[in-house]
């Protein structure tokens, strides 16, 4: 799979957005929001005259190819190298995301390094706040990973400290020490503290002590106990009991906060069980809670097998479902590498009226884990007259970023494509890629194409190559003009 699932702490980033993916062609710098809440893909470079344009340039291809330790370096390379370009500022952000796709916990921790940085030098930067979220994906990562600070992060981040309850509602914790006096400022600080702490120290102890003081704290309605039970939600989801999924489904039932039931919805997906995915399932087709709902999705998405992708297909057929609710599922069914999603999304695309909806099976089928039969049937829609123009080009611009797309076919569709739309498309494509193929093909188009939008074209996107061969071929195209 091209994305790693997420695990840890999504249930504070919010719903869970769709991304906006076309390519904005000659544009300032477009928003690129990933569906876990941050941005996996570097905006288009913006500033031509900095001087760590070429960098940065560079830098993004790495990272949109997968060459993460190089990315991680060149953006590192920014900073020292240019430390007044107006680059400097996401490069933190750039180098801590490549760390973090690579995964070790030392890259983890020097990630995490690199975004407290930014928040120091940077504070206004335009990535903060999704380093603000890849923040806690790392601690979440780090906690699962058996760092424990760093797990405590994550469940402080994701559940703030509780409101002092009175004394009389106090959760019962065996072995925590008396309260202090009431009416007392410093009092009431350390009573709270304690109260967090002990919901906390249940985390690593064992079910059958853990469990039934989680259940008295989620039986609570009062609202001074609402941020004990979200916390208590997370908790009783990391004990694997043959329980665990009935309360976490209880309280999706039963608890009267919103926030309560939708993280208790999220750590069911952290459940590997059977009734887990039943009861997702069950909430999914069910519930009239948008954010239940969303949350019903992504946790299906964590479950494997058979049965969780059953339950999102037949989802995303329904037409009587919010657009933007099946939208996110056709993403996660294209995250999930199983060939059985891969042929459900191609017959869906036909079956599909909504543009939007068609946009989002043509990127799931760019990211799966068959790319030589996803290209095929990429490039197949890209060729289909019938098709709209806009499914068309973008089918062929994620085609065109696949290696399994050969540069030569490429060229000579553009020699034998009468549409001058998808020519204009094939230009971009081709300057997407790194290939010396796809400049040769751009320099033949700049030279001798006899339609001169396409050939302005050309030159634009050769004067933002790298190629030493770009140089000496625009300055013939200026001499010859001024002859």
């Amino acid at each position: 799979m091209q994305q790693q699932k997420m695990i840890l702490g999504l249930l504070i980033l919010g719903s869970v957005a769709a991304m906006p993916l076309a390519a904005r062609v000659e544009a300032d710098r477009p928003a690129a929001d990933d569906p876990a809440g941050f941005r996996t893909t570097p905006p288009d470079a913006w500033l031509a005259t900095d001087q760590a344009d070429s960098l940065y340039r560079e830098a993004r291809q790495a990272l949109n190819r997968g060459d993460y330790q190089r990315a991680a370096g060149m953006f590192r390379d920014i900073r020292s190298r240019y430390p007044d370009s107006g680059y400097t500022p996401d490069s933190f952000y750039w180098e801590a995301f490549s760390l973090y796709r690579m995964g070790s916990s030392d890259r983890l921790r020097r990630a995490a390094d690199l975004l407290t940085q930014q928040a120091r030098a940077f504070p206004d930067a335009n990535t903060r706040r999704d380093a603000d979220e890849l923040m806690v994906r790392i601690q979440g990562e780090l906690g699962r990973r058996g760092d424990a600070q760093a797990a405590e992060t994550v469940v402080g981040i994701a559940v703030p400290a509780p409101p002092v309850a009175p004394a009389d509602r106090a959760v019962p914790v065996p072995g925590a020490p008396p309260a202090p006096p009431r009416g007392v400022a410093q009092g009431q600080e350390q009573e709270e503290d304690i109260r967090v702490a002990a919901l906390n120290a249940l985390m690593p102890m064992d079910a059958e002590r853990a469990i039934p003081i989680l259940k008295q704290v989620l039986e609570r309605r009062d609202e001074g106990s609402v941020e004990l039970r979200r916390k208590a939600v997370f908790i009783v989801s990391q004990h694997d009991t043959e329980e665990t999924a009935e309360i976490l489904l209880d309280v999706v039932r039963n608890d009267p906060d919103s926030e309560v039931r939708a993280q208790a919805v999220f750590w069911l997906s952290q459940v590997p069980t059977d009734e887990a995915v039943v009861a997702l399932d069950s909430i999914l087709q069910h519930s009239t809670d948008r954010q239940v709902q969303e949350k019903a999705i992504f946790a299906l998405s964590q479950h494997e097998g058979e049965r969780a992708d059953q339950a999102l297909r037949s989802y995303v057929q329904r037409t009587d479902t919010p657009e933007d609710l099946r939208h996110n599922a056709i993403f996660w069914l294209g995250q999930s590498g199983s060939r059985e999603n891969m042929e459900f999304l191609k017959q869906l695309y036909d079956q599909l009226q909504s543009d939007r909806l068609k946009e989002r099976v043509i990127f799931a089928l760019s990211q799966g884990d068959y790319p030589e039969e996803q290209a095929e049937w990429l490039m197949g829609i890209a060729l289909t007259r019938n098709e709209s123009m806009e499914m068309r080009k973008k089918a062929l611009f994620w085609a065109g970023q696949m290696d399994e797309v050969n540069i030569g076919d490429l060229a000579e569709l553009y020699d034998t494509m009468d549409d001058r739309e998808m020519r204009e498309q094939l230009v971009f494509t081709l300057s997407q890629r790194d290939e010396p193929a796809a400049i040769d093909k751009l320099i033949e188009i700049a030279r001798s194409d006899p339609d001169e939008e396409l050939r302005r074209k050309a030159i634009f996107w050769l004067g933002q190559s790298e190629d030493p061969r770009v140089a000496e071929v625009l300055l013939q195209i200026i001499n010859e003009g001024g002859q």
